[in-house]
């Protein structure tokens, strides 16, 4: 395999984490256990650009399904996000009735629907069905189709060149960046700019946060990456905020690159903390497979413990990210025989490869469990607060990454 953007052979690994199903793939039932298809999933490293990146394995229409069960707007907070996200917007860009607004994975709407109440017209990319429909329901438009230079060219002509074009937490899940990221400037207006969010890779370095690793993100970015990735399409980056979301991200603002925006001083600035910590040389990446080993070992003995001593251990958050960290450390119904999620798109299902059932949130109490789980980590605070009122008061809650610790 060559490198997703440079094409440079990539001979530098940073984790293995064995064969498991997309993070995503629930199961509606027991039937389809032994039809459960599995990929390996290893993470290699670009010398040249630094793009950290999957092996290719799994396609992306094999991953992002017409029941692909990831909705936005079930995280309360994350919709607060999205609403400070667009104010903020349109205050600073001065968007009004007469501006074009694109959002790229339009999900179900949690974000969109923020410029619509504000009279922005705008329109949706969403290729996944369940996710489209329910963004169509809210009465946004909304094109299912996988977003790149053919779809660009297309929208181009039928639509308003963009103002703003959000690629919100999606630049991480396209297998091919750099069509991507050229059919953006296909349909960026000449003045227009463009907002990128993702998971920031000093953070799953520093923080341990393996489990956001999992098959729907080809790629671990850096701004020492995405900088490059834009500027091979004529996009330059101009601004950079530092944002708490995701366990730490970065928002990426970028305009074409003879657009008459100064560069600020936040991108030297980030690009000096990448390359302080080591981004740029191979020995930062080499002893992660330790770090995440010692991590799954530390929870497994935990959690052996406590089925030992006869204690309750439950799980909370059906996350992806909760995927990974079970399924690479082996844990299944006989450590954790439930978890609870709020969404409604995974209840009475099962959670791929550990094939532990999720059940609703008004199931919790009646368990008396004497730990909780909790999954998706970067929610903790979120989930501490709505579920500390329905637990026991001697009910602990954990998360195990970075390190097993008790909230």
């Amino acid at each position: 395999m060559k490198c997703r953007h440079c094409h440079h052979s990539l001979d530098l690994s940073l984790v293995d984490l064995g064969s498991m199903p997309p993070s995503n793939a629930y199961l509606s039932s027991t039937e389809e256990f032994p039809k459960e298809k599995k990929y390996p999933l290893k993470v290699l490293v670009c010398q040249h650009c630094w793009l950290v990146q999957t092996e290719d394995f799994a396609k992306a229409d094999e991953l992002f399904t017409a029941n692909y069960a990831y909705f936005s707007s079930t995280s309360s907070s994350w919709l607060l996000h999205a609403a400070s996200y667009v104010q903020k917007t349109i205050d600073d860009l001065q968007l009004n009735s007469s501006s074009f607004v694109m959002e790229l994975a339009a999900n179900d709407g949690y974000l969109l629907r923020n410029f619509q109440q504000s009279g922005i017209p705008n329109i949706g990319i969403e290729p996944t069905k369940a996710t489209a429909d329910a963004a169509r329901s809210l009465g946004l438009t909304i094109i299912s189709e996988f977003f790149g230079k053919a779809l660009a060219a297309k929208l181009a002509t039928s639509y308003p060149k963009a103002d703003l074009v959000i690629a919100n937490n999606v630049l991480a899940h396209v297998p091919d960046i750099n069509d991507f990221v050229a059919g953006i400037a296909l349909v960026l207006a000449e003045q227009g700019v463009c907002s990128f969010e993702f998971p920031h890779l000093l953070n799953l370095l520093n923080e341990h946060q393996f489990d956001t690793i999992y098959h729907e993100h080809y790629s671990y970015l850096s701004l020492l990456a995405v900088q490059k990735i834009l500027l091979h399409s004529g996009l330059k980056v101009y601004k950079v905020e530092r944002l708490s979301t995701h366990g730490g991200s970065l928002r990426v603002w970028a305009c074409r690159e003879d657009c008459p925006k100064a560069i600020e001083s936040s991108v030297e600035s980030t690009l000096q903390q990448e390359i302080d910590f080591g981004l740029a040389t191979a020995e930062v990446y080499s002893d992660f497979q330790r770090c995440v080993d010692q991590v799954t070992d530390s929870l497994k003995i935990f959690l052996q413990k406590q089925k030992n001593a006869g204690r309750r251990v439950v799980a909370y958050g059906a996350a992806a990210k909760g995927n990974t960290l079970l399924n690479y450390a082996g844990v299944g119904i006989e450590l954790l025989p439930v978890v609870f999620d709020a969404a409604s798109s995974k209840q009475d299902k099962f959670l791929p490869g550990s094939h532990i059932p999720i059940k609703h949130p008004d199931h919790l109490p009646a368990y008396e469990p004497d730990v909780v789980l909790v999954l998706p980590w970067n929610l903790s605070t979120e989930i501490k607060t709505q579920l500390r009122p329905v637990l026991s008061n001697t009910t602990e809650l954990i998360v195990a990454i970075p390190e097993l610790t008790y909230l």
